[in-house]
């Protein structure tokens, strides 16, 4: 996590309060982050998915810009940005025709398992999201949890300092919220 006095944090102040210079300054400092993210997200796409990680990452960051949310720091900006990216991939597999479930064109991504051993499982971003969705229903900090580690890139550290929780707490959600997305996600696939 940044410090409060980090230049990002400072210019996320700034931003906030009202201050459209400090989204220009703050930009050059967090792209490549965001690209690092974007490119995550791409690695596990099939070879002819048609957005590049420029791409994901200029519209995510222009939703971002225009929606104003209260960006705390560092983490925090980089957690909503990812959240930004992955609706942009949704948005994008929804106005592509994709199918709710299989199909020919059926966008296959893998829900990686940071600081355990890597899932070999791929399912779509759609039945991704749907889970998450459910999840959020049942617990949101789990969905949160999730969605910090596997789409932020966020470590279990700066997760527990976003959230206000010890670390022990944040590896006990996520085994939770793991073992129950892979529950639900291997069950809509036999289910399809």
């Amino acid at each position: 996590m940044t410090e409060p006095d980090s230049p990002i944090t400072s210019l996320l102040v700034r931003w906030r309060a009202g201050d459209n210079d400090a989204l220009n300054q703050l930009t050059p400092l967090v792209y490549q982050n965001l690209r690092h993210i974007a490119a995550r997200y791409l690695s596990r796409e099939r070879k002819d998915f048609t957005l590049c990680a420029t791409e994901v990452v200029h519209e995510a960051y222009q939703k971002l810009a225009l929606s104003h949310l209260p960006l705390e720091d560092r983490a925090h900006f980089l957690a909503i940005a990812s959240r930004q990216m992955r609706q942009v991939l949704v948005d994008h597999a929804r106005t592509k025709g994709r199918l709710k479930r299989g199909g020919d064109d059926w966008q296959r991504v893998t829900l990686t398992n940071i600081g355990e051993a890597a899932s070999s499982e791929q399912v779509d971003i759609l039945a991704i999201q749907e889970a998450l969705e459910r999840l959020t229903a049942l617990d949101r900090r789990q969905a949160e949890i999730v969605d910090l580690m596997v789409f932020g890139g966020l470590k279990g550290k700066d997760i527990a300092e976003l959230l206000s929780v010890p670390e022990h707490v944040v590896w006990r959600e996520w085994r939770m919220a793991r073992a129950w997305l892979h529950h639900e996600l291997k069950s809509s696939a036999t289910a399809s």
